[in-house]
């Protein structure tokens, strides 16, 4: 890919997300791109640095260095460091850059993040509506914000597949994380469903009655991705469902099922940690199952 005027981009959060984007970013072509984690320092950033140096790169020492003359900042951190990662650049940001707020926060989060940066950088809020794998940079996003107009060519040129939501800072975390409430809690009701199935020993009959009811769904394939993922990546499921409940209170409603999501989401990222889980995990719903019942219950 050429571009007619290159951006500069840095990643602030390198984790899964961060990685995904900025690889396939550099593989367009993309030259200069940084990224800061505030693990690098620590030795459980080893292999965050490592996937950088793979893609290559550059690994910066700072916020402030990996944000120093970028023209798209992308914060890509956990959902309880959003305003702290805006903190930790807006000091150092100049030239009125973009900033892709690709957080899983609430509405109200996104809006105070906006205000902070305020004068300093171009607010867009971002929301991620696919798994970041396999499309990683072309993964589908909803953009909002009053820069939302203006930073689309840009993302356009750069192949990113994107939606204008609205010029309202909050829509697009708003759409983001009402869906999940819908797309966790089945995550979490396959568990609680499955998990019972499988402990009165009628993991077969449950999951062939709910075929009466929901005859397009796969319910054996389905149950095994839904254990999969929130085995795989519950804390940060828990994390955004949390923020889920919170953009429900900002609507003036009680979140009572997203709050048991929080718990089932958080439970299976625990239970997901054990080798024995692990080493089911690239196989069907019943043994999952197995090694999950044999941890939570001791048996």
């Amino acid at each position: 890919m050429t571009l007619r005027n290159a951006p500069r981009i840095a990643f602030i959060g390198f984790g899964e997300a961060g990685q995904a984007i900025a690889s396939g970013l550099r593989e367009e072509g993309i030259a200069e791109i940084a990224a800061w984690d505030i693990l690098f320092p620590k030795p459980e950033g080893g292999r965050l640095k490592a996937a950088g140096a793979r893609a290559g790169i550059r690994l910066a020492s700072s916020a402030a260095d990996a944000v120093a003359g970028c023209d798209i900042v992308i914060a890509a951190v956990t959902a309880a460091s959003n305003l702290e990662a805006a903190q930790s650049v807006a000091p150092h940001l100049a030239g009125n850059p973009y900033y892709l707020d690709i957080n899983s926060v609430s509405p109200g989060r996104k809006i105070a993040t906006a205000a902070l940066l305020d004068g300093k950088a171009r607010y867009v809020d971002t929301a991620v509506i696919a798994p970041i794998h396999p499309k990683r940079h072309r993964t589908p996003l909803l953009i909002a914000g009053p820069s939302a107009n203006s930073v689309a060519p840009l993302l356009a040129e750069l192949e990113m597949q994107f939606k204008i939501v609205s010029d309202e800072t909050g829509k697009a975390a708003a759409i983001k994380m009402i869906r999940s409430v819908m797309i966790k809690g089945m995550e979490a009701l396959t568990y609680e469903c499955f998990l019972a199935a499988a402990r009165a020993g009628l993991l077969d009959e449950v999951t062939a009655s709910l075929k009466n009811n929901y005859p397009g769904i796969d319910w054996t394939e389905t149950a095994t991705y839904n254990l999969e993922r929130m085995a795989s990546h519950g804390d940060r499921r828990a994390a955004e469902m949390e923020e889920s409940a919170a953009t429900l209170r900002e609507l003036g409603l009680d979140p009572l099922m997203t709050t048991g999501t929080v718990a089932h989401q958080r439970e299976m990222g625990h239970l997901g940690k054990s080798d024995a889980v692990q080493s089911m995990l690239d196989k069907d719903r019943a043994d999952i199952l197995a090694a999950i019942h044999k941890i939570k219950f001791n048996d």
